[in-house]
């Protein structure tokens, strides 16, 4: 028999989720609380009590069929449609329910269990008109009033109390909604700040906010600024790169950045539990847009509670419902279900988004994450990107093609990253990278990342024109255009030698960047500037990570003047460079260019020599192609005419291109413009 003052209902149990849909033109109060479905807020008198969505969704559900045992099955089918969850997901919701609503150990005074089955709400219910119906019954009052034909000055008093009571809802609507936060557009951009730690533990220390950004990427509504440019505004600002983003920090960055939104996240621990809040503030003033709070019942399940404020402050910065729920991949799936991995991806890709461009040490974090987590499938793909940057690309295919054995663990947006990454570096289908890129982009219209690939495939399919557009876009959606080499070899590729020089010149003079000496380093050689070649050449030959292009493109540059001998001194640096720095697909590739040189100029001994070094060190596509032709063009049609073979057999999907050479000093295309 139904509790006294419990709302009645006729539902099936398993309409629990219509049930949540259907009764939100009231309220339910029960003891001091007042729940209100439409709002989505829970209420202690006039005080709004935190309260994250599931558990928010657990009481309602509860609540409106308060006559019934709620069995856990269908709870969990109305809470989670079409996923599977573990009990503890649900049985964590209801403690978290219970210790808001204030019941003590064993009380059960709001919420009952019934062993073996489910749930019951104990309370006493009463539903409460909403607003509107409020008005629409005191207008049918005063007609009521008027129909009866009471005495004028009854007649009036009602009238005048339906007035009142008008005039009182309609102030109370009014005072709300003129003090009711603004949500965000899809205009505008956000600055994650980093987690307030009071836990002591330091694994939370980045990792926590490198998780979050992953899970609020996911949405095509929301923008993120994007850490190449907090770390530009920090330096504007007169502080370290790796400075801590406090809310005061934070603040100014997305001030001077002309975003919307500072998040400023916190992680404190009570007990064994750890209580995880998102405050969503104006950059300007500093006001509360929106909050979420979500606890944990230990740290293991600290990143599910980061999935929920995450999803929660997305529908509260005015993401649609729909958009939340479909673009919501759990945080263990975006990311790794291990804070350690995490923090060393964080770490990672904290270093590649350094001016610096320390791709050793990129590599090194990017690593340990995989190690501690060895299916991480953005780990695997970041690193094999990586690999593909420094001149290695057989190791980047080994872990982009990991990625993509993986990519059902991953959300949307980075399941375009791995499979266009996986059509370009893998496969060779330029065309099917091409159309991943450009859904890619059309999905999530202001992220720069599909742009910035996108110029790579335009690179080998030999279209400068869209090479420069497409880099254009990548640096106009970051913001960051004074730090692209990429945009300064699009340029050089479109001969505007001019304004690719003053682009890179004030980059290198400041940050001392090797990158930016190679990139002076060729436009000096297109200017014809020797003194300048040697300067830049000086400047970057040093680096552990880069320096063998350096002395690579001394060897070209030699050969081109007809200095053979030269020539193959600065091959042989650069070889044992290459070596010294783990990367034997570089050193082979400049093999190659020796060979390509010496065939050319009918030293055929030599370009054999060179082309037989070169496959001893690697067996890479590139390698292999390019052997082959200088094996060709030295006499060795039948050798190269089996490599050609093998290449068809091993990569059967990837086309012919057009010739993409440049007025370099092999004739070859030296560029590194760079993926992301």
């Amino acid at each position: 028999m139904p509790l006294q003052g419990c709302v009645t209902s006729t539902r099936r149990k398993h309409d629990l989720g219509d049930a949540m849909n259907q009764e939100a033109r009231h309220y339910f109060e029960f003891g001091a609380f007042r729940l209100d479905p439409d709002k989505r807020l829970l209420s202690r008198g006039n005080e709004p009590v935190p309260l994250q969505p599931k558990a928010f969704e657990t009481l309602l559900v509860l609540v409106q069929n308060c006559e019934n045992v709620v069995l856990k099955d269908d709870l969990m089918k109305t809470l989670w449609p079409g996923r599977y969850v573990e009990e503890s997901n649900l049985t964590q919701h209801i403690f978290m329910l219970r210790k808001t609503l204030g019941e003590t150990a064993g009380e059960n005074r709001y919420i009952a269990t019934v062993p073996g089955r489910g749930y019951r709400f104990a309370e006493r219910v009463r539903r409460v008109p909403h607003a509107d119906e409020i008005l629409m019954s005191s207008h049918s009052v005063t007609r009521v009033v008027v129909n009866r034909r009471t005495s004028p000055n009854r007649a009036w008093g009602l009238a005048a109390a339906a007035v009142l009571l008008l005039a009182v809802v309609i102030g109370g609507v009014w005072s709300w909604s003129s003090h009711r936060a603004p949500k965000l557009t899809e205009k505008d951009t956000i600055v994650v700040a980093d987690f307030a730690n009071t836990t002591g533990d330091a694994v939370f220390d980045g990792a926590l906010r490198r998780g979050l950004s992953a899970q609020l990427e996911q949405s095509p509504f929301l923008n993120l600024l994007s850490d190449q440019r907090v770390v530009q505004t920090l330096s504007l600002m007169g502080q370290p790169q790796d400075a801590r983003l406090t809310e005061a920090v934070a603040r100014e960055i997305c001030q001077r950045a002309a975003a919307a939104a500072v998040l400023d996240p916190s992680i404190a621990q009570v007990g064994a539990r750890y209580l995880l809040t998102l405050r969503a503030l104006d950059c300007s003033s500093g006001e509360p847009i929106a909050s979420a709070t979500a606890e944990a019942i230990d740290k293991n399940h600290v990143l599910e509670a980061l999935g929920i404020i995450a999803a929660e402050t997305r529908r509260k910065l005015g993401e649609s419902m729909a958009s939340v729920q479909k673009y919501d991949v759990p945080p263990e799936q975006v990311t790794t279900p291990s804070l350690e991995a995490l923090k060393a991806y964080t770490l990672a890709m904290k270093a590649r988004n350094t001016p610096a461009h320390d791709f050793a040490l990129t590599r090194q974090f990017f690593q340990r994450a995989i190690d501690l987590d060895p299916q991480f499938a953005m780990a695997y793909a970041q690193l094999g990107v990586i690999y593909i940057n420094l001149g290695q690309a057989v190791r980047g295919e080994e872990n982009i093609r990991k990625a993509y054995q993986l990519r059902t663990r991953v959300s949307e947006r980075e399941r375009f990253y791995i499979a266009s990454h996986y059509d370009e570096n893998v496969t060779g289908d330029l065309e099917a990278a091409r159309k991943d890129i450009e859904v890619w982009a059309q999905l999530y219209p202001r992220d720069p990342v599909p742009w910035a690939n996108l110029n790579v495939v335009y690179l080998f399919l030999g279209d400068y024109d869209k090479v420069l557009t497409t880099t254009q876009t990548a640096v106009d959606l970051s913001g960051v255009k004074e730090l692209s080499t990429n945009l300064v070899w699009a340029y050089i590729f479109v001969n505007r030698i001019d304004e690719a020089k003053a682009l890179v010149e004030p980059a290198a003079r400041s940050t001392d960047g090797p990158l930016y000496h190679l990139n002076l380093y060729m436009i000096d050689f297109l200017k014809h500037d020797t003194d300048g070649m040697r300067r830049e050449a000086a400047a970057a030959s040093s680096n552990t990570t880069w320096g063998h292009i350096a002395l690579n493109y001394e060897s070209d540059t030699a050969a081109y003047f007809g200095q053979f001998a030269n020539a193959r001194d600065f091959t042989r640096h650069a070889v044992d460079a290459a070596e010294k720095s783990d990367n034997p697909e570089s050193a082979a590739s400049y093999e190659t260019d020796a060979a390509l040189r010496e065939a050319l100029v009918g030293n055929m001994a030599s370009a054999t020599e060179y082309a037989n070094a070169a496959l001893a060190l690697s067996n890479g596509k590139d390698v292999q192609a390019q052997a082959a032709f200088a094996l060709s063009l030295a006499g060795n049609p039948a050798q190269a005419a089996r490599m050609a073979a093998d290449l068809a057999g091993r990569f059967p999907q990837e086309k012919p291109v057009a010739d993409i050479r440049t007025s370099s000093p092999s004739g070859k295309t030296p560029t590194r413009m760079f993926r992301s």
